[in-house]
């Protein structure tokens, strides 16, 4: 039996937690998902890297829960309090579809780990009926390889975060003591993935085939920042890099102070986009002043669970 078998879900460890609730019969898992389809919105989105949204913007599906519970997160509604619709599985093939019709670039499936075993019906059907843009794996970065290999046929474009260097960090702000390890274990597997499938292909400034590997820069942190794309550029090499200066403080870190109280300043997200560029990543996207406004994050209002959205114009601001 597969990891992504649907019967796994008795014993669930799509997960690095490997928390093996039995979400099959109505137990909760650590990602705070259970056995129904959960989604939060699922509609045209403007603001991800450029060769990802380009003119007519990518195809999102928000899935309400995650694995890791950044106590950061601009996402919390859906992350933590999971907030969202019970939908049947074949409800997300339909919004594939639909997505596409709305002149989608690609599927972006955002958060959808703890749904992985979900998703190898749900692709190769709304492939059968039709679907032919890319798939767009939108990760955390915590990721089994097990899960990773057995997407590797079905996920066109890997949009992976990697968000911490040191193990600390990541224990004191997503409750996982390992994720610097998993995630350069995932990254390692999605890029063998992608030269299996005949490396990144790119057309009309779209990406069709390829991987983009983000990394947030958290205000104080930069140090850890610059080891985070030393082990990016240590595991896959020169790999395109989006260097995000967006954080924006929520109301839990505003009321507790501190670093995470702020956003970044110039300084430090100058120093990190320096050390991309010592390196050598030779295709990195930055985002410009102005970027942290929480108008980015999208309303997680249902739009487009049950019925289809309706297309808006938008922009966004990350820069090649």
């Amino acid at each position: 039996m597969t990891l992504l078998a649907p019967e796994t879900l008795s014993r669930c460890e799509l997960c690095p937690r490997r928390c093996r609730a039995d979400r099959m019969h109505g137990q909760v898992g650590a990602c705070g998902a259970g056995p129904s389809l959960t989604i939060a919105r699922a509609a045209l989105h403007f603001w991800e890297e450029p060769p990802i949204s380009g003119e007519a913007g990518s195809g999102t599906i928000f899935f309400s829960g995650c694995p890791l519970k950044c106590v950061f997160c601009q996402n919390h509604e859906i992350s933590t309090d999971v907030f969202g619709l019970e939908v049947p599985a074949s409800r997300l093939v339909q919004i594939m579809l639909e997505l596409q019709e709305q002149g989608a670039n690609n599927i972006n499936l955002v958060t959808a780990t703890h749904w992985a075993h979900l998703l190898p019906q749900a692709i190769t059907e709304a492939r059968r009926a039709g679907l032919c843009i890319p798939i767009v794996y939108n990760t955390s970065g915590y990721e089994l390889p097990e899960a990773v290999r057995e997407l590797g046929d079905l996920v066109d474009v890997w949009l992976t975060d990697f968000k911490y260097a040191d193990p600390a960090l990541g224990k004191a702000f997503s409750r996982v003591s390992d994720y610097p390890a998993v995630a350069t274990a995932a990254l390692e597997q999605m890029a063998l993935e992608l030269d299996r499938r005949g490396g990144i292909l790119v057309e009309n400034d779209l990406v069709k085939r390829g991987i983009i590997v983000r990394h947030l820069v958290l205000p104080g942190h930069a140090d850890d920042s610059l080891r985070a794309l030393d082990l990016i550029w240590n595991t896959v090499g020169d790999v395109p890099v989006s260097v995000m200066n967006q954080y924006t403080p929520n109301a839990q870190m505003r009321r507790l102070g501190g670093d995470l109280a702020r956003a970044v300043t110039q300084e430090e997200y100058e120093r990190v986009l320096d050390h991309a560029d010592d390196l050598g990543f030779t295709h990195m996207f930055w985002q410009e002043g102005g970027a942290v406004d929480e108008s980015f994050t999208p309303a997680f209002d249902t739009t487009g669970v049950l019925t289809p959205a309706s297309a808006s114009p938008g922009a966004g601001p990350v820069h090649p």
